[in-house]
């Protein structure tokens, strides 16, 4: 384990690299190659090992590690009210955990990319919290994991297979059940839809009748110069399907990240609903592009249209096309977006042209479970909170009632995605204050009764 400062995170963050397994899961020779693994501690408030006092570990998701450190103040909060020692890990194949040396030779073909998948890191997060315990001889002190998203669904992974490990998670708007036929394939744009709707009835009618309007256009002569000059694009369209892609990208992340104070659904809404009388569907559309959270701000000169087509050099596309198959679409009038059915067949082609792989959609429910949940982990784990807010799209694959008395759901009506686990402002609502107050009386529940646990088995706990 070797140690570094990170200039760009306050000096009681830590970052250190670890010396990690390449494949847990297989004996041949290759399997025992190794990469160095980014993580982070802090230990400003922790009480020590002789007071067996927490270790709470954000469960890397699909992004380099910095991303769970800045923002989410919630575990930090935690880490003081708690004692605890807070420790961060990468997730393999993002940041600076690249097996193989490098981006390029990871990311090299489906033979480097083979490793890269949640069992693997779920394996990683198991050996290095052992690993690092063992070294603070911190063995007898609780582990509370928590991620939010697909970090989220790793930490109650976490917890559901590596038990022992982890005392307890904290899974904040995580979709475990958004696989298989567990939730409806429309789900997700459904929740969208009733976001904008709940706003403004005009914004989401506004919404639903641009997408014919685009094509409409589209179809004259010199019609996707039109558009590009109505929506300011930096660079020519090329489609208007590049165009719909892009502003139903916009509507997703609104919706997704529609957390006060900023609530990026109004925001649209109210540019589309205050643009001035007598302006056209396109023009109301296109103020609503301006007042989004991919303009870039005020100060910004045009739109840079992104390119959603899926790339072979992004590592959650090679987990979506292998075991992370959400089966995400919706029909034609069943939401305020066009029709686009989830197709298996397609998607399966598509990760064969990318990859050269095969998706497989039941893996997940075959690993983790999924079908009869409550059973699953009603029966066979303990110690999960289950966060979510209703407006998060997301929300509708997650788990949203009590399973047990400790696998339990905490949801709000008004919030959106991980907002929990962000910083606490002075603005924040009270119905933000009391979830997080619920869930600081589940963890602190847990961490007593570990306490309790090893007193009663002779492990003495100092003070």
């Amino acid at each position: 384990m070797t140690s570094k400062s990170n200039s760009h995170l306050p000096p009681e963050f830590v970052t250190y690299y670890y010396t990690q397994t390449l494949d847990h899961f297989n004996y041949k020779p290759e399997s025992y190659a190794t990469f160095q693994q980014k993580y982070i501690k802090n230990f400003k408030y922790w009480g020590g090992a002789s007071t067996s006092s927490p270790i709470i570990v954000y469960i890397g998701e699909e992004a380099p590690l910095t991303f769970g450190v800045h923002g989410k103040g919630f575990i930090v909060d935690l880490a003081s009210r708690f004692k605890a020692m807070l420790l961060y890990i990468e997730h393999r194949y993002y940041g600076d955990s690249m097996p193989f040396g490098s981006f390029d030779e990871a990311f090299r073909d489906a033979n480097t990319l083979g490793f890269l998948s949640s069992t693997q890191a779920l394996a990683d997060c198991a050996q290095l919290i052992t690993d690092v315990k063992r070294n603070l001889s911190a063995e007898n002190c609780p582990v509370i994991a928590i991620g939010g998203s697909y970090g989220g669904m790793l930490a109650s992974w976490l917890r559901l297979k590596y038990p022992h490990i982890a005392t307890g998670a904290l899974a904040s708007s995580a979709p475990i059940l958004y696989f298989d036929d567990l939730t409806p394939q429309n789900g997700y744009h459904v929740v969208v839809t009733n976001d904008f709707r709940d706003v403004s009835e005009s914004c989401y009618n506004t919404i639903k009748q641009s997408w014919s309007e685009i094509d409409r256009v589209a179809g004259q002569t010199n019609g996707l110069t039109t558009l590009s000059n109505i929506f300011q694009t930096c660079s020519p369209l090329n489609s208007s399907k590049e165009l719909k892609d892009h502003l139903g990208m916009i509507y997703v992340i609104s919706a997704q990240n529609d957390n006060p104070p900023y609530n990026p659904v109004s925001k649209v809404c109210g540019a589309i609903d205050g643009a001035p009388k007598g302006t056209d569907i396109l023009g109301k559309v296109a103020a609503g592009l301006n007042a989004s959270l991919l303009r870039g701000g005020p100060e910004a000169q045009c739109n840079h249209i992104i390119d959603f087509t899926p790339k072979n050099t992004s590592g959650w596309t090679w987990q979506t096309c292998t075991e992370m198959v959400m089966p995400i679409g919706h029909g034609e009038n069943d939401t305020m977006f066009q029709g686009s059915p989830f197709d298996l067949n397609n998607y399966t082609k598509s990760c064969q042209a990318l990859f050269g792989v095969t998706p497989k959609p039941h893996w997940i429910t075959t690993e983790f479970g999924g079908h009869d949940i409550k059973s699953v982990l009603g029966n066979f784990s303990s110690n999960i909170i289950f966060s979510n807010g209703l407006r998060d799209p997301y929300s509708v694959g997650g788990v949203l009632e009590d399973i047990s008395d400790s696998v339990v759901a905490v949801y709000t009506k008004d919030g959106a995605h991980g907002l929990d686990l962000l910083d606490a402002t002075p603005s924040d609502p009270e119905w933000l204050l009391a979830e997080r107050q619920k869930e600081i009386k589940i963890i602190e529940l847990w961490i007593a009764e570990h306490n309790a646990r090893l007193i009663k088995t002779g492990n003495r706990i100092g003070f």
